[in-house]
């Protein structure tokens, strides 16, 4: 089990968006799109296991970036200036709990039946 899953609203604690948002006073937040988790390759292509070090979240309104997207012959693609948000680390980010609405670290319990749970180490209640 992970602690920031797709559909999570996450708090921006590190970059280049926090340090933009810290000088007018204000915190960035957004809902997880896409969690991306990174794997070691060998040289056949393989996986061999996680790579922790280079996990990635896109996250909604954070780290927009520009991209000039050359127009092709299928016609239903999007061409031009497209703005859309890169992948930022997994370590930038904080899960904002929805019950106390703050940034907080991630706990998890594991039940008698084996079920696994997230919960917030503020308040002290589950995620989901």
């Amino acid at each position: 089990m992970e602690r920031i899953k797709k559909g999570d609203t996450v708090e921006v604690i590190a970059g280049r968006d926090f340090a933009n948002a810290r000088r007018q006073g204000r915190k960035v937040r957004g809902v997880v799109h896409r969690v991306i988790r990174a794997y070691k390759i060998d040289r056949h292509h393989r996986r061999l296991g996680r790579d922790p070090d280079k996990d990635r979240v896109v996250v909604q309104g954070v780290n927009l970036i520009t991209k000039h997207q050359r127009r092709t012959g299928d016609v239903r693609t999007q061409y031009g200036r497209i703005e859309m948000e890169a992948p930022i680390h997994i370590s930038n980010v904080m899960l904002v709990c929805p019950s106390c609405k703050e940034a907080t670290r991630v706990g998890f319990r594991v039940f008698e039946d084996g079920s696994k749970v997230r919960y917030c180490k503020r308040c002290n209640e589950a995620i989901d």
